[in-house]
Order: structure tokens, then sequence, then C-alpha cells
């Protein structure tokens, strides 16, 4: 059978994850790999998991760990995240949050379920690729979301009239964004409900880095301003999405969703469709081990990480030449890189793989346009000084021979 013939026009948007390609490469010990954005299987609670498993299992508790259960999520994990959004300023109620499968089912369901083919979705430049990886199927246009710029809600309206459609969200992720690390102002913040309050669209705020700040001063999210502002989470456009993935464990699949609930009655209706409901095993042990001590544990990952992060920004000072530049996060998991023009870093990958046996992922694919060939980005999450040093040395070597 020729399947082409019945593909769905959005079929032929969909793409391989780069990522989850390069991910294939921790399977060789002889790769040193800044590539994949992932936790550091060491700092996982495995035992508190083991003992949250067991009990989840054992008893009356088994009949609800195994069960069909509410398409909204497990309500004491619910109100687990309800009490963690109060301390973020975001006012809510239980009803006002999803249990999704990971934050990056969330992605797809808000993309599903606001955009319509030749809609404009506004993202960052460059972007988390996994976002463009949901949203694609919908078939949107991206436009670039700048927020330091002059540009006016009445010029990004035009342009998306002129795409064929409206603009239909913002979406980026404040605090140490994926893959860039940067972090939002508050004036910036300020500034995107503004233009989103004019164009009258929707903010999609990814919160999945929010908890691994390691210096400077928190900034309250975008809903939490906008609540701030407005008074009420029943009265905000923002949708914010949040994860356990990097925080205590990226296997069990556990995100959520905190938006109005006209929005959370519309996404339940999704996530009916597409598999009734989240594992409930999966959300009761999290429920448990959060309980516990989730504060502890993720000022742990905070001291662990940034001394990472601190090891990779030294090694990049000494190791790189002049006509590099990189982004000082002040938290998450990434570094982004900027070579000299000319230079691609999807070449640089291949021939690092081939003779420096240094992974890291090529930045083209986190611009929706496929331009910026010159970037790519660090991951410090898995790696100690030893190796640290002998990646960005090994890197540093490729690039001065690239820029030769």
């Amino acid at each position: 059978m020729d399947w082409s013939q019945v593909l769905a026009s959005r079929a032929l948007r969909m793409k391989a994850s780069e990522i989850r390609e390069l991910l294939k490469l921790l399977d060789q010990p002889d790769i040193i790999s800044f590539a994949g954005g992932i936790p550091d299987p060491a700092l996982f609670p495995a035992q508190e998991f083991s003992q949250a498993m067991t009990n989840a299992l054992s008893g009356e508790a088994a009949k609800v760990a195994l069960q069909y259960s509410v398409s909204e999520g497990y309500l004491p994990l619910r109100s687990w995240i309800r009490d963690r959004m109060e301390r973020l300023g975001i006012t809510c109620t239980e009803d006002n949050i999803l249990i999704t499968s990971g934050s990056q089912q969330a992605l797809d369901y808000l993309g599903k379920l606001l955009l319509s083919p030749g809609d404009t979705a506004l993202v960052s430049w460059p972007t988390y690729l996994g976002a463009l990886g949901a949203f694609n199927a919908y078939e949107p246009v991206y436009d670039r979301l700048s927020l330091r710029g002059n540009r006016t809600a009445a010029q990004y309206q035009e342009a998306a009239a002129e795409a064929g459609g409206q603009v239909k969200f913002a979406y980026l992720s404040a605090d140490f964004a994926n893959p860039t690390g940067l972090t939002l102002t508050r004036e910036e913040r300020e500034r995107l409900i503004d233009l989103s309050d004019e164009m009258n669209c929707a903010i999609v705020e990814d919160g999945a880095y929010q908890q691994l700040r390691y210096d400077g001063e928190p900034v309250p999210p975008v809903l939490a301003l906008e609540i701030e502002r407005k008074g009420d989470i029943e009265a905000c456009r923002t949708v914010y999405s949040g994860s356990f993935s990097k925080t205590l464990s990226p296997g069990l699949r556990v995100g959520w969703v905190v938006a109005a609930r006209e929005v959370i009655d519309r996404l339940v209706l999704l996530k009916q469709a597409a598999d009734l409901h989240s594992a409930t095993l999966n959300q009761m042990a999290v429920a448990e081990v959060a309980a516990k001590d989730f504060d502890g544990h993720v000022a742990h990952l905070r001291d662990v990480y940034g001394r990472r992060r601190d090891l990779m920004l030294d090694a990049l000072a000494r190791e790189m030449p002049e006509g590099v530049s990189w982004t000082h996060p002040e938290g998450g998991m990434f570094v982004w890189v900027e070579l000299p023009e000319g230079i691609d870093a999807a070449d640089l990958l291949a021939t690092s793989l081939k003779t420096e046996r240094v992974a890291f992922v090529p930045g083209r694919a986190f611009y929706a346009d496929g331009t910026h060939g010159n970037t790519l980005r660090l991951s410090f999450s898995l790696h100690e000084k030893e190796k640290t040093d002998e990646g960005i040395a090994r890197l540093g070597r490729l690039v001065r021979e690239a820029m030769a």
C-alpha cells in the first residue's frame, strides 16, 4: 500500500526529534554527551519511589491504583499542586488543574485545542523544539515573539491575517528557557500580558524548569502576574504547564496544566478522547514522594546542577576561541552557544562524532524557520568536572579547527 496517498496533510509536517535521536548516543561509553537535557539518574529518589509504589499497590490502595480513574487526575496530587501553585502566586483550586502524561502532552493538547490550519503561534526565536513538534501537527504559521522590540499587537495581527488566520497564542518558557537558558524580566512578562490582551490571544507558559534556579532573584510566573492584575484565575488568558520530569522523574510522565476552568474543562474532553487518564499508579507515587520532601530534594538538585553549570561556564571561558559567545543562565539545564557566521553546527556535530566523540544539539532545530545554523545547545546536567573539562576542551579544539 502507498500510505502517502492516505496520510493527512498534518502528517507531512511531523519530523523526528533531533534530540531523541541523539539520546541513542548515550549508550556509547566513549561519547561525552552534552546533548540531551535530561536529569542525572543518580539523583532520582529511587528508594522513595520504590516505597511509594509498594504502598500504592498494597491493600485498599491497590484498588485505586489499578482501576480506571477520572480524567482530571488523582485528587491528592492535584491538591498538592494547588498548594505549590499558591506559593508561586497562582491562586487556584483543584478544578483549575489537569494532570497530563508529562508537560509534552499538555503542549499537544493545547495545539489541538487552539490551532486551526493557518493560524499563527507566536514563539521565541529560538524555542523549545518539542513545542514546535507538538504544534506542527495542527498546521500553524509561526511568527517571532519579541518582547524587547517595538512590534505592536496590530502588526502581529496583520501578519497573521495575511498568512490566512489569526494569532491564537504566544508560547514561551519564562524561566531558564530551553534551549537558551534565558529568563524573562518582570517587565517583559508584563509586556506579554499587555500584548496578549490587545490581541485577545492565549499565553502558553511552559514552567518545566521553574524550580531549578541557582542564583538571581525569582520572578513571578506570567500567570501569577496576570492573576495579580485581574484578580481571579478565571479572568486570565495564561495557561501554565508544569512537570515533575526535571525534579522527580521523567520516566513516570507526570505533568500538569493550570488554567481557567473553561480551558481545563475543554482539555479534559481531549484527555478523555486520547487516553482516558494518566496512569493512576504513577500519580499516586509522585503524590507521596512530593509530599514527603519535595523542597529538600529540589534544594539538593539546585546544589548539584548549579555547580555543574559553573563548571561548564568556566570550561567554556578557558577553551573557546575569540568570536564564540554563550549565555550565562541563572538556572535550568542549558547553555546556548553562538559560533561565528559560516560555521554550521550540524556539520560540526557530524565531525565531532567521528573525531572528538562529543555530542551536542545543533541550534537550527530550535528555530521555526530553520535558520541560525551557527548555534548549538549544551546541557550541563549530567557531568562533573573531569568529563565537562575534557568534553569542552575537545569541542573548543574542534571549533578552532573550523575557524581556521
